[in-house]
């Protein structure tokens, strides 16, 4: 008969390969990161309903920006094209460029027929649309399941009325709970990393803000932060608005930006392997390779969960004792042998 430690263990293998296997990496990520801002806001507040509310707040706060920002964008869009056009329609004319637009109309015009003529296109942006919707759904699924959890609901919220107390299945989700728990533990390991990588990200974005007098620096410089304690995906929510605030000013500073942003990036590609490694005590080479390989498995999720399963997997082997096999026995034994020989 398996043991429920056996069968725990089991358990959170298979939810990993589900995860990678349906794409739920984003769900996931949801539940550890509104699960671990819970467990943060509790720390300053000590009373859980008094953190649940400021993280209903914070959550509210964040869909308000990003609705805000969608909607300025949207409607800045226009002005912004008919600044930066000619720029580029003159710095494309020197190096004999033709571009098949001249102001936003004809702009507008070219996508429109683009995508009539292209009709995979159009099956493309119903695909991303749907992705979308569906990720929304989840996102707000993972919300409620980590603020269920943070609740202390449990796997067996009905323990006490069980007619036998050490029943099997109470003493399974023990085991799965503990499991779970080490691997949020990881997770929240791999965290503090990344709001010290969040800062440096958020200081060098500063300096370049402030430097050029980008509009609506302080509120930049916040949601850059708030943004960097996301990994790859909040680099490219702060980036694009970096880049699209930049480009209302001019197209020569919006280039600048861009190459700014991107040379951090690279730069971060090898500060996270570092920070992250050292602070989950694995080697630069080793998170490097478990970055790829979580990407190549499950995308941008499979970067933010590749340092957390592998720092799991570390700790976990670090409980198990494994005996001297015999080779290493008679190593050990050798010198002493030899010692007394002679």
């Amino acid at each position: 008969m398996i043991t429920p430690t056996r069968l725990s263990y089991g358990l959170l293998a298979l939810t990993l390969v589900l995860t990678g296997v349906l794409h739920l990496g984003a769900p996931l990520l949801v539940v550890l990161f509104s699960y671990f801002a819970l467990r943060q806001l509790y720390s300053l507040t000590k009373k859980k309903w008094l953190a649940l509310s400021a993280f209903i707040v914070v959550v509210a706060g964040i869909a308000a920006a990003a609705v805000y920002f969608t909607r300025a964008a949207i409607l800045a869009f226009p002005d912004v094209a008919d600044t930066s056009i000619p720029s580029a329609s003159a710095w494309a004319q020197k190096r004999q460029i033709d571009l098949p637009f001249t102001d936003f109309e004809s702009l507008r015009q070219v996508i429109v027929d683009t995508l009539r003529q292209e009709a995979h296109y159009l099956r493309n942006v119903a695909h991303y649309a749907g992705t979308a919707s569906a990720a929304l759904v989840f996102s707000i699924l993972g919300i409620v399941a980590a603020a269920s959890l943070f609740l202390k609901t449990g796997l067996d919220p009905y323990r006490a009325m069980h007619a036998v107390k050490n029943n099997l299945y109470s003493i399974c989700c023990d085991e799965v709970s503990i499991r779970f728990r080490d691997f949020y533990r990881s997770f929240a390991t791999v965290m503090g990393a990344q709001i010290t990588i969040s800062l440096i990200n958020t200081l060098l974005t500063a300096i370049f803000v402030l430097g050029v007098r980008l509009p609506h620096a302080p509120l930049v410089i916040a949601v850059t932060f708030l943004c960097g304690l996301v990994p790859i995906i909040g680099n490219l929510v702060s980036n694009t608005i970096i880049v699209f605030l930049a480009l209302t000013v001019s197209l020569k500073l919006a280039i600048g930006a861009l190459i700014f942003l991107v040379s951090i990036h690279k730069l971060e590609y090898f500060l996270n392997s570092k920070i992250i490694g050292s602070r989950i005590r694995n080697p630069v080479w080793l998170t490097l390779i478990a970055l790829i390989i979580g990407e190549r498995l499950m995308g941008i999720p499979g970067l933010i969960l590749a340092p957390v399963v592998l720092n799991y997997l570390r700790v976990e082997m670090l409980t198990v004792e494994v005996p001297p096999t015999q080779e290493k026995v008679e190593l050990v034994e050798s010198p002493v042998r030899e010692s007394f020989r002679s």
